[in-house]
């Protein structure tokens, strides 16, 4: 009896000590690096899009996930309590804006609808924070690996679709689009507050198309 009363104040003491290590933030910003490769002999589209910076801002229940080339520019900003998403892009020389609803963000996303998340033993350290490696199981049964750090959670799990039922924070990912595979890794994080300016919505300088146009424009390319 005295056994087992031992074992349940460890594991209780172990999970205070777990809450208390685990940060949850309401502001925060992530810059990912990204390295690109095609497995082809003659990977120009990898070389043109490889070395884009993806940034991430997260202020209360607003989000903005930007990318930014030498091609191209984008940014989605997500307000996870409307649900609703302002998409803008810059290609070309044009600038594009696209307004979703919450059932437009869904449909673009629904790829990432069901994932698994089932850690490892592996574990790494990625910009000074442990982080634990996980295999992700679409519902398919494709998979991708990411390493995560259960130190930081954000309040807001709508930041990233793909990671709204991780336990933590993704520091560094793999992701097989197509042809190409594209690799993340934090290099900076920030937890200084953001600017309410990161979430303005342009009232001049870019070209509204519907959801669906945007589709079709996409398709196209």
């Amino acid at each position: 009896m005295k056994k087992n009363i031992a074992i349940l104040l460890v594991s209780v003491l172990g999970m205070q000590l777990a809450a208390q290590a685990q940060r949850k933030v309401n502001e925060l910003t992530l810059t990912y690096d990204a390295s690109i490769s095609s497995g082809s002999k003659e990977p120009k589209l990898a070389d043109a899009f490889d070395g884009h910076i993806k940034t991430i801002y997260i202020k209360g229940n607003m989000s903005r996930a930007e990318i930014a080339s030498a091609l191209f520019s984008s940014a989605a900003i997500h307000d996870s309590k409307s649900g609703t998403t302002v998409v803008l892009k810059e290609v070309s020389g044009q600038k594009l804006l696209t307004r979703m609803t919450s059932e437009n963000w869904a449909e673009t996303n629904k790829r990432y609808d069901g994932i698994t998340f089932a850690n490892t033993s592996d574990t790494k350290s990625i910009a000074g924070y442990n982080c634990i490696k996980a295999v992700a199981t679409f519902p398919d049964g494709s998979t991708f690996t990411v390493y995560y750090t259960a130190d930081i959670v954000p309040e807001n799990k709508d930041y990233e679709y793909m990671f709204k039922n991780l336990n933590g924070l993704p520091l560094e990912y793999e992701l097989v689009q197509g042809k190409l595979t594209i690799k993340y890794t934090v290099s900076k994080i920030n937890m200084n507050p953001v600017p309410a300016s990161k979430f303005d919505i342009p009232t001049s300088g870019y070209r509204e198309i519907t959801y669906e146009d945007s589709k079709k424009l996409n398709a196209s390319n």
